[in-house]
């Protein structure tokens, strides 16, 4: 992840005000002059004003010089990934191996590659830059876990111009934090602010390495909070300051020179600053570090179970206009929610009493608890709410869950014969029957049931919607799906009850997803 334009129209601002004045003035015209408020009128000739309106600071000055000194450049070399070296030119079998890449060659340069004194061979490093600050005079600094997770050698430099050494203490890939320590006492260091929450509009600054420059600053406003970016346990604050590459990990200042975010990521079609910048908020960001420092990990609960925001068409379809929640997806074989009884499908809603609106916050809920406690998960099923108690596990870490996230993947070629393939298409879709010929195609080695895509209608609500050939239907409105008449009376009965949609489960490498799919219209 990379890291994350500033003018402020003083005048703009200023003018807006004289207009005010100015009317007001006006409004008042029936008053002598002996009565008249003279400070009320301004002529046309006004010299501009370009003075801060009221609340705003006349310079950021006071808090950069506050608070920079804590404010550190990352260094960070590490080594390069040996498949990302490895090219292959179309038409030839082999990989082109650039000189001093493993099995590349010796060029004779140890800093470029070749082979170390006992023969091994050598890969080529790489520099990256970001930033970081401390948070405590003995040498504890916070930055971003992507800025240090594959480093060899990290550097910290200081506003003096000092250069350390720096070991990393804990990372945390759920948030994106990672712990450093440098050796040393009587660090200027500053404070997450977890009392006082800035409101939106009211004013922030930024001190980072951005490009390597180092020590730079940049003001704007908080733009909004509880963001979303694909983060599971973060709800961001938008900011508009300006931040870019290599301001990874630096602090989000308020205007008192207390920490209310960590710099993390950026939304940008160019790679810089379009004024749209994310920040972890400080509770989260205090709390991840305290526990990092005193244990070096963190723990997370865990229930086995891939969910989905359970959307509006979803609700439509299923006849709960309105509702919210997450809808379960998948189980882990033997894992948690599978042993106590959740089942695709379920709608979640609520967690130890608290309310789920999106899958985000599903599991945010679950990663609070520890391992063993129970879970009171409140789900609808067939329409009626009923509770399961789950007993949490460890959340794996988030490689290996990317590692599980595909059990398999489907075998090019091979259509689908036999009398399903022939029966005229339901909803753009042509089924057949999932057979042990189909099974083994398509790697499946699970008792699961379902019907296979033969062929999709490029014009329907299904392509639409990114069904495509080799997919497996699962579920239709609710019913377990094993045959293509199965699915065609679930799109009648969709039909019938009057619903403009119909929520299907969609078997594809591994992983089932639920999309509702239009019976009409």
């Amino acid at each position: 992840m990379t890291s994350k334009k500033n003018g402020y129209l003083w005048g703009a601002i200023a003018g807006v005000s004289i207009a005010t004045a100015a009317v007001a003035g006006a409004g008042i015209g029936e008053k002598s002059d002996s009565t008249l408020d003279r400070s009320m009128l301004l002529k046309a000739s006004t010299a501009p004003i370009f003075a801060p309106p009221p609340g705003a600071p006349l310079s950021f000055a006071d808090i950069f010089e506050k608070v920079s000194p804590a404010v550190v450049s990352i260094n960070v070399t590490s080594k390069v990934d040996a498949a990302s070296l490895r090219r292959q030119i179309p038409g030839l079998p082999f990989d082109i191996i650039p000189r001093g890449a493993p099995n590349g060659g010796d060029d004779g340069d140890d800093d470029k590659g070749g082979t170390t004194e006992k023969g091994q061979p050598r890969l080529p490093t790489q520099q990256s830059s970001g930033s970081g600050f401390f948070i405590s005079a003995d040498g504890y600094i916070v930055t971003n876990n992507h800025v240090v997770e594959n480093a060899d050698e990290i550097k910290v430099v200081l506003k003096d111009e000092r250069e350390l050494d720096a070991v990393v203490v804990g990372r945390d890939e759920g948030t994106d934090l990672a712990v450093l320590k440098v050796k040393g006492n009587a660090f200027p260091f500053v404070n997450f602010e977890n009392a006082a929450k800035p409101r939106v509009g009211d004013w922030v600054i930024t001190v980072g390495n951005p490009f390597g420059l180092g020590g730079t600053a940049t003001a704007g406003i908080i733009s909004a909070y509880g963001r979303d970016i694909g983060e599971t346990f973060v709800d961001y604050i938008q900011i508009d300051a300006p931040i870019n590459r290599g301001n990874s990990g630096g602090p989000t200042f308020d205007v008192y020179g207390r920490v209310i975010g960590v710099n993390t990521a950026i939304f940008s079609p160019s790679g810089g600053s379009v004024g749209i910048g994310f920040a972890i908020p400080a509770d989260v960001a205090d709390a991840t570090t305290k526990a990092l420092i005193s244990g070096g990990k963190i723990t997370r609960g865990y229930i086995g179970a891939s969910i989905q925001n359970y959307t509006s068409e979803m609700a439509d379809a299923q006849g709960m206009p309105g509702q919210k929640g997450a809808i379960v997806a998948d189980l882990v074989p033997g894992g948690p929610s599978s042993k106590a009884g959740l089942a695709p499908g379920d709608v979640v809603v609520a967690v130890n009493g608290v309310t789920v609106k999106t899958s985000s916050e599903l599991t945010r809920e679950v990663a609070k608890a520890r391992a063993g406690d129970t879970l009171h998960v409140e789900v609808l099923r067939d329409g009626k709410r009923r509770t399961v108690d789950i007993r949490s596990g460890v959340r794996p870490t988030e490689k290996e869950l990317a590692a599980n996230d595909n059990s398999g993947s489907p075998r090019s070629g091979g259509g689908t014969t036999g009398p399903s393939a022939q029966l005229p298409a339901v909803l753009g879709l042509k089924l057949a029957p999932l057979d042990d010929a189909a099974r083994s195609r398509l790697n499946i080695d699970t008792p699961m049931r379902g019907v296979v895509v033969d062929s999709v209608d490029q014009s329907s609500d299904a392509a639409q919607r990114g069904l495509r050939k080799n997919d497996v239907i699962t579920v239709a409105g609710g019913r377990p799906v094993s045959t293509a008449s199965d699915f065609s009376s679930a799109v009648d009965a969709a039909k019938k009850s009057g619903r403009p949609s119909i929520l299907v489960g969609v078997y594809r490498a591994g992983r089932t997803t639920f999309l509702p799919l239009k019976v009409s219209g």
